[in-house]
């Protein structure tokens, strides 16, 4: 991989860096005080964003979007990473599991996605079936040309202000040397399709603003036409999102994490105990230097992760490697930031406490770090299993 960015990633950069400070950030203090983003606001930064390009730059343009590849779309992850993750869905990269639609799902839903007249969701996990999907509850019934669903979801992400879902439920059942294990069928569901309701979920200390919700679905009956990919074959249109989504986590981890620095090295430049800067301690000066050292690290993991996914060489354990290191990095960074900050560091009118409080979900959602651990490890050791 190249180490230097071309002429168009560094105005990419530039863009993204300048649209955080100007549209963005002005409003983080709002959103944490009031745990919403207002739908004014929304729209204003969705206009904004698509004024500037930034709109749907994950997806090709003959679908309307920006065209760029991972590794740039990873870039502009990395500055969107350094502000509230609740605005952040204004700036929408629609998921790319919707490039799996077909025939009329092309003009109802991705197309209107993709030019930021709908908003999607992503329904998946369940109470009693998290990082197992195959134990999912929620089932599909086929009644002749039509579904009828019948379960629930949670910790479903953007629910409160999409326009439709992105399905994923049981719909029969197959044998595997480890015993029967339900098939899977990805399905396009309109929020006003009748038997399908949208619950807020309990809050959450992390990311305030930024809302999931739990799903309901009784005796929900959805047409055939809104199989999204195949019958049976959801885990093959998750594989097209999941890796991408990880990468998203890791990207936008390495931006808030250099946020963090920034701020904590400037309290140790300025705050002065004992009569110099706290910066000059050693026990401050080589925290700010192992900070600096795993932000790095973990931002060639993820540029490398990306990289390989522009070429199409993507593989599951580049993406588990830089979710793993960046999200755990973060932990360690915004706990140093907090401690080299203080008792100031747990004052809500500063953000370092946000920043703490906010990087302990990244560890868990889009897949824990104990799943990443297993995905690394069975690809370490599968060339040497008979």
């Amino acid at each position: 991989m190249q180490f230097s960015l071309s002429e168009e990633q560094t105005l990419i950069v530039e863009t993204v860096r300048r649209f955080v400070e100007e549209e963005l950030a002005p409003y983080e203090d709002e959103v944490e005080r009031d745990n919403r983003v207002r739908p004014e606001l929304i729209r204003q930064v969705r206009e904004r964003a698509i004024e500037r390009g930034l709109y749907a730059a994950n997806m090709p343009e003959d679908l309307g979007g920006g065209g760029l590849d991972a590794l740039t779309v990873a870039l502009m992850e990395i500055e969107l990473g350094r502000t509230s993750f609740a605005l952040q869905y204004a700036v929408a990269r629609p998921s790319n599991i919707l490039r799996a639609c077909k025939g009329e799902q092309v003009e109802r839903y991705l197309l209107p996605t993709v030019r930021g007249e709908r908003v999607e969701c992503l329904a998946m996990t369940e109470p009693q079936a998290g990082s197992d999907l195959r134990a999912m509850k929620t089932r599909a019934e086929r009644d002749g040309d039509r579904y009828v669903i019948n379960g629930a979801k949670h910790f479903v992400s953007y629910a409160d202000v999409a326009d439709y879902a992105i399905l994923f439920a049981a719909s029969g059942v197959e044998d595997t040397p480890r015993g029967p294990r339900s098939r899977i069928t990805s399905f396009l569901v309109d929020k006003d399709t009748p038997g399908f309701d949208v619950v807020m979920g309990p809050e959450s200390v992390s990311h305030r603003g930024f809302h999931h919700c739990e799903l309901v679905f009784t005796d929900c009956r959805v047409h055939e036409d809104r199989i999204l990919g195949e019958e049976h074959k959801g885990f093959d249109v998750a594989n097209a999102w999941l890796g991408a989504t990880r990468l998203t986590v890791a990207a936008q981890c390495v931006g808030r994490a250099r946020r963090a620095l920034d701020m904590a090295a400037e309290w140790a430049a300025t705050r002065k105990q004992f009569g110099q800067a706290i910066g000059k301690f050693q026990g401050t000066s080589f925290k700010l230097a192992d900070m600096a050292t795993g932000i790095e690290a973990a931002e060639l993991l993820v540029l490398r992760a990306a990289d390989r996914e522009a070429r199409g060489e993507g593989r599951d354990r580049d993406f588990a490697m830089a979710k793993l290191y960046a999200t755990e990095m973060l932990a360690r960074v915004t706990d140093d930031a907090l401690q080299i900050y203080g008792g100031m560091g747990l004052v809500k009118d500063l953000p370092i406490e946000r920043f703490w409080r906010d990087a302990r979900v990244e560890r868990i959602w889009d897949g824990t770090s104990e799943i990443q651990r297993h995905i690394i490890s069975r690809s370490v050791l599968r060339p040497h299993e008979d």
